[in-house]
């Protein structure tokens, strides 16, 4: 099996990556930053790859802040720990402290760029590639007041806003003076995923959150001017697919996403920004663990924590293997090869492996709690002494 290492370890803390839309790798190849988290206590962390020095670099000690997906967390107190996202090239990390919008760089200093109205939950955020935006996206918080939501967690929010007339807000803020630059509101939605194109701050990539019609309302881009569905019905595709984790390709030329149809078939897909055909790839029957899609520096390169059946028949709904596919989009053909295992338990949102490739493609990072805390690891993506490699000729729909 393919050795892997962890990357840094505090009896006390426990640690994991950044949700995987926003690197966890500084541009330099020197740090990994981190969520650590200590008696209910989540703080931002910078780790040292060289020696494996971990400096905390912020002093929250009110808890958890509520949004998506920390519901249980407390109103308007808190870091927001879906909130945090990296601009790996300027080394400064963004997040929400209460209704604060906060920054604080790799050594430490911190400052305030906004502060968000009482009356909206947030979600996972954003800084655009050339560091200059941030976007904060945030739904009407009467969407999460009714008992249901408590019952339901999630699932039932988006038929509330809409039945409600609520809305979500694409907020975009300046990173040098916290400036509002927009706030773009997206009618009868629930947003909880933005991502900037990593080559063009204007367009952003972004989701309407557990849909009943999910094939075609999850994936939206808006350019500045007007919203796109990106998926559509057609060729094998149905609104009652479940389609989940859009990710923009490192270049910007695509989006990536993954799910599962309608007959209960995992795939893969990528919507070409270029108005070419969309590319869906079923996997084999079985191969339904659920698990995450990322990009690494070429389209072919994709990282998973999930799907792989490798034989085991447990019943579990999740994945104990890291896997790393070469994808020919053209073809359909795909080279699956199983590096190794994360063993992570997947109890909670915080133990989701949510691997990340580096910048070279040659280690792929994850989050673990196989040794009873959460912690980071990395796994080299070269390695001959894999667990498995499998050639797959996967049929589009």
């Amino acid at each position: 099996m393919t050795t892997q290492e962890r990357i840094a370890a505090q009896a006390d803390l426990h640690l994991q990556l950044l949700y995987f839309t926003s690197t966890s790798l500084s541009a330099d190849g020197r740090h990994v930053v981190a969520i650590g988290e200590r008696d209910g206590n989540p703080n931002l962390f910078r780790i040292d790859l060289d020696n494996g020095d971990i400096r905390q670099l912020t002093g929250n000690e009110d808890g958890i802040l509520r949004s998506y997906v920390y519901f249980e967390g407390q109103p308007y107190r808190g870091l927001g720990k879906a909130s945090v996202s990296f601009d790996a090239v300027r080394g400064v990390l963004y997040y929400l402290q209460g209704r604060e919008i906060r920054a604080v760089d790799l050594e430490g200093r911190e400052r305030v760029l906004a502060t968000l109205p009482d009356d909206q939950v947030t979600a996972f955020t954003h800084v655009s590639a050339d560091g200059t935006r941030l976007c904060v996206p945030t739904t009407d918080a009467a969407a999460f007041t009714e008992d249901e939501a408590w019952t339901e967690r999630h699932k039932g929010i988006d038929a509330r806003v809409r039945r409600l007339g609520l809305k979500s807000y694409l907020r975009v803020y300046a990173t040098e003076t916290g400036e509002e630059l927009a706030c773009e509101s997206v009618p009868s939605a629930w947003v909880t995923h933005v991502q900037f194109s990593p080559n063009n701050a204007e367009h952003i990539l972004y989701n309407h959150e557990w849909p009943a019609d999910c094939g075609i309302r999850r994936v939206w881009l808006w350019d500045g001017k007007q919203h796109r569905a990106l998926r559509s019905e057609g060729n094998g595709r149905s609104r009652k697919d479940w389609t989940c984790h859009e990710m923009w390709e490192r270049d910007g030329e695509a989006v990536i996403y993954h799910g599962l149809y309608e007959d209960g078939r995992a795939y893969i897909g990528r919507i070409p920004l270029s108005g070419a055909p969309i590319a869906e790839l079923a996997l084999p029957q079985g191969w339904g663990r659920y698990g995450h899609f990322t990009v690494g520096p070429s389209r072919a390169d994709l990282v998973t924590d999930g799907y792989y059946h490798g034989g085991a028949e447990d019943g579990s709904r999740t994945c104990p293997w890291i896997s790393h596919l070469d994808v020919d989009w053209d073809s359909g053909r795909v080279s699956w090869r199983v590096l190794g295992r994360s063993d992570s338990s997947w109890d909670s949102q915080d133990s989701h492996p949510h691997p990340i490739l580096d910048a070279a493609g040659d280690f792929v990072y994850f989050t673990s709690d196989k040794e009873g805390k959460r912690a980071i690891y990395r796994l080299p993506v070269g390695a001959t002494d894999t667990v498995a490699e499998v050639e797959l000729q996967l049929a589009g729909r």
